[in-house]
């Protein structure tokens, strides 16, 4: 397998999937082609995880009927009630892109230290494999952002893994208690500054540096935020790049 020897990230603020006109049947967007495109492989190997949601058997069919047509090659990994492959680290390094679902990032990140899948995921990424998630499968990548694992107000959390030295905001213009607790956790300290996204919306990092947003929606934008020295937040809008297919 060649790679570009880059380590590329996407994080997705939402709107990985499509409702389409059959009822409880969804399809990939074009930020997971955008994702895909970035591995440089005509047929990549892309590896699904849902431990966010509990390894959700139905959200993991829905993935995989997303990327009918899609010349890539699909295969899941889980850890109820065990790992469903027999090296899941090998099974990692095989893919070309890792995408992680949306869920409870604490209860994702508490069940991948237990199985050892964190220092597995950091290699895999310094190794080339795109990582990529929307919400939850966005917010582990970075130190951390504000969640509603715990219940529906949300709290900031800082026990990502690190990889990006950022916090993130994710769904930032859907729900109403975002970005209020994402400024506030930066100006407190609580949270280094990061970046945010709306719906729609992906950030996209090289290494540890942020390069571009993309969107699949045209109303929808990215933001860095910075603490201001005073004790409050600097927050300033990023214009992504419109995907169009």
């Amino acid at each position: 397998m060649t790679r570009s020897g880059q380590s590329h990230i996407l994080a997705i603020g939402g709107g990985s999937f499509r409702q389409t006109e059959r009822f409880g049947f969804i399809e990939a967007s074009p930020l997971l082609r955008y994702g895909l495109d970035l591995t440089g492989q005509d047929r990549p190997k892309l590896g699904l995880l849902a431990t966010a949601t509990g390894d959700s058997s139905e959200w993991l069919l829905k993935m995989y009927g997303a990327f009918a047509g899609w010349d890539v090659e699909l295969s899941h990994l889980t850890v109820f009630p065990m790992p469903n492959v027999d090296d899941p680290r090998a099974w990692i390094l095989e893919q070309d892109m890792i995408y992680v679902s949306g869920g409870s990032v604490a209860n994702l990140m508490a069940l991948w230290r237990l199985h050892g899948l964190d220092e597995v995921f950091d290699e895999a990424w310094r190794a080339g494999v795109v990582l990529s998630g929307q919400s939850a499968g966005a917010l582990c990548w970075h130190v951390g952002g504000n969640t509603d694992s715990f219940g529906p107000r949300l709290r900031a959390w800082s026990d990502g893994l690190g990889l990006l030295p950022y916090s993130c905001g994710v769904h930032y213009n859907a729900d109403p208690q975002r970005r209020p607790l994402l400024q506030a956790s930066v100006a407190s300290g609580e949270l280094p500054g990061g970046y945010a996204a709306d719906e729609g919306v992906a950030l996209h990092y090289v290494g540890t540096e942020f390069i571009q947003a993309v969107t699949a929606d045209p109303d929808g934008y990215a933001y860095r935020l910075e603490h201001d020295g005073a004790g409050g937040t600097k927050e300033f809008r990023i214009e992504p790049r419109l995907l169009t297919s």
